[in-house]
Formats: C-alpha cells, sequence, structure tokens
C-alpha cells in the first residue's frame, strides 16, 4: 500500500525528533489524521512561532520572551553563585527542586569531538567572559552537567579555563555537583531530592 505523499513527509518529520522511532512516527501521523482541522492549525501555529517568539538570554542563554530573562533579572536570587547546565530542560528540572536560587549559564551542549563539537560550539567562551568581567559579583561555579563522559569532559574543560582566570584578587570557587546524580544519568530525569542531594553535596574542583 502507498501512503500518501503528505502523509510520509510527515512521519519522515516526525523521525527527526528525539526519542521517536517509525512506528511511533506513524501513529502520531495518522492519529493527527482524526484531530479537528482548527486544532491542527493552532498546533500548526504554535510550531512556528516556537523560534520567532523566543530568543536566548543575553547574560545566561536561557530560552526566554525577553533579554534579559526574568532568573537574571530576579534581585532576591544569590548574584554571587551561577549553576552551568548543559540545555535550558536542565535549568527546569533545577528551578523544579526549588532547591537553588542562584543564577544559571546554559551551555546548550557538551563538548564531543565524535561529533565535531567543540568549545566554540556551545556556550563555554561566554561562560569565562561573564566571570572573568571586573564587576561581577561571582564567588563560586557550580558545575552542574550531566555525569556522562561528555559532560565530565566540559566540566573539566571549563574548569581548567576558570583556574586560569583565578588569581589572588580574584578567587572563584569552581565546584562538582555531589553524590545523588548517577553516573551516565541525566539531570532531566532526576526528582527533587535528588537534585536536593546533587546541589548541598557538589565539591570543589
Amino acid at each position: 500500500m502507498k501512503i500518501p505523499k503528505v502523509i510520509s513527509d510527515l512521519v519522515d518529520s516526525f523521525q527527526k525528533l528525539p526519542g521517536i522511532g517509525p512506528k511511533s512516527a506513524q501513529r502520531l501521523a495518522f492519529y493527527l489524521l482524526h484531530v479537528p482541522q482548527s486544532e491542527l492549525d493552532a498546533f500548526a501555529q504554535t510550531l512556528s512561532d516556537l523560534k520567532k517568539n523566543t530568543k536566548l538570554c543575553s547574560l545566561c542563554k536561557n530560552v526566554t520572551e525577553s533579554d534579559p530573562c526574568d532568573i537574571c533579572l530576579d534581585v532576591q536570587r544569590d548574584q554571587s553563585v551561577v549553576m552551568v547546565v548543559e540545555q535550558p530542560i536542565d535549568l527546569i528540572a533545577f528551578e523544579r527542586s526549588g532547591k537553588y536560587r542562584g543564577l544559571y549559564h546554559v551551555l546548550h551542549g557538551v563538548i564531543n569531538p565524535l561529533e565535531n563539537i567543540g568549545p566554540d560550539e556551545i556556550f563555554v567562551n561566554e561562560l569565562i567572559e561573564r566571570v572573568n568581567k571586573k564587576e561581577t559579583a561571582l564567588l563560586e561555579v557550580i558545575l552542574a552537567t550531566n555525569p556522562t563522559m561528555e559532560g565530565d569532559a566540559t566540566a573539566m574543560y571549563i574548569n581548567s579555563k576558570l583556574k586560569e582566570l583565578s588569581s589572588g584578587a580574584k578567587k572563584i570557587k569552581i565546584s562538582r555537583l555531589g553524590m545523588g546524580i548517577p553516573t551516565g544519568a541525566d539531570l532531566e530525569y532526576a526528582d527533587e531530592v535528588t537534585l536536593k542531594e546533587a546541589i548541598l553535596g557538589r565539591r570543589e574542583m
């Protein structure tokens, strides 16, 4: 049986999404055939607006509707601590836990030579510049990359770069999330208690 081209194109589009295989893509495509046209139009408009109506915060690189983002503008947060995470979804996980009240820096990836992703392809240099500013109130950088080979390598690279900046006049404490996060796990799937233990148990690098 030949599938209509518009359906096969939609299936191909769904398969490009992470975690969606051929069968799941087909189920989603055929499911949408039963959705009212008005809902499909609204869904399509939401997708179209996704990148048009969002931007990256010029300070922390989080996805936001305004620049700077609400977190960076919140004077009630601890301005002396910045947590470095891989993706905006990791930031959301920590915010959901309610156990961290400092600032963030989102890398939007990790160093991965096998994928040709180096420091220049993620927001590492922006972090270094942010920490190096004379007017910054930062005293500690928490490296909260995932406990994977790539996450650890990225944390080690950032650690070495930040230590090059350290001097007697401006000493920055560099710490890594502590016990609680299993090796190889993704932060976005960690529960609130685990994230709390990871923050409280962070160790200096």
